[in-house]
């Protein structure tokens, strides 16, 4: 981690762990070095701060490019090398950013449904991020969040005190869906996209929520 990073971790782990009292489950999945795409879903803002907090190694976030000219948010970003891309995060140039992160090893978050969701549940997943992970060589981790939804969803307007919690899932191989992408027609290349998609999304779907959090309960703040 760079300094800036890690000052915003420790910030962050400190109001995760107060605040909203959160649990992190098997992040020992997750690789301590090289490329690795992690592939959540999106129920808040507080998603990629949560995950983040949750390992012990720098996460490389995506970020609206309209959010970089602001002069201190932007500054922030920059230090903290979060990845400008469009609003729909899938330009050229933010795919190439993404790539090289990879091809630097670092570890990257992405979110298969594009944006979050309205209404707490899990949505179906764009292609964007098949032909993110089927252009990288790594290993891809699918990442389940809960609670964050109630704790600060879209219906809110400021975060609330729930429990939230992360589960990591074990890491997903997409080496033949690669083979076959690399001499397919482009028509069938389009499904395979999709196809690479929805089962990175299945896989986030099938990780569920430890006993002690299943509920989240609020948590008491003095």
């Amino acid at each position: 981690m760079n300094r800036s990073y890690h000052l915003a971790w420790l910030a962050f782990r400190a109001v995760f762990r107060f605040y909203f009292g959160y649990r992190v489950y098997d992040a020992g999945r997750v690789p301590a070095a090289g490329p690795v795409v992690l592939a959540a879903n999106h129920a808040s803002y507080i998603d990629p701060p949560l995950i983040g907090a949750a390992l012990p190694r720098q996460v490389h976030f995506l970020a609206r490019n309209t959010l970089f000219p602001q002069p201190v948010l932007g500054a922030l970003l920059r230090s903290w090398e979060v990845v400008p891309v469009d609003r729909e995060g899938a330009g050229a140039s933010g795919l190439k950013a993404i790539l090289d992160r990879l091809r630097q090893g670092g570890a990257i978050l992405l979110f298969p449904e594009g944006t979050r969701t309205s209404n707490g549940e899990l949505q179906p997943a764009r292609s964007g991020i098949g032909l993110a992970v089927l252009k990288s060589s790594c290993p891809v981790i699918p990442v389940r969040v809960f609670g964050t939804y109630r704790a600060y969803g879209r219906h809110l307007r400021l975060p609330r005190p729930f429990r939230v919690a992360v589960k990591f899932g074990a890491p997903l191989d997409f080496a033949l869906d690669r083979a076959e992408a690399a001499t397919c027609s482009k028509t069938r290349l389009k499904a395979i996209y999709q196809e690479v998609a929805d089962h990175i999304m299945a896989a986030i779907g099938r990780l569920q929520p430890c006993a002690e959090v299943r509920v989240f309960p609020p948590v008491a703040v003095v």
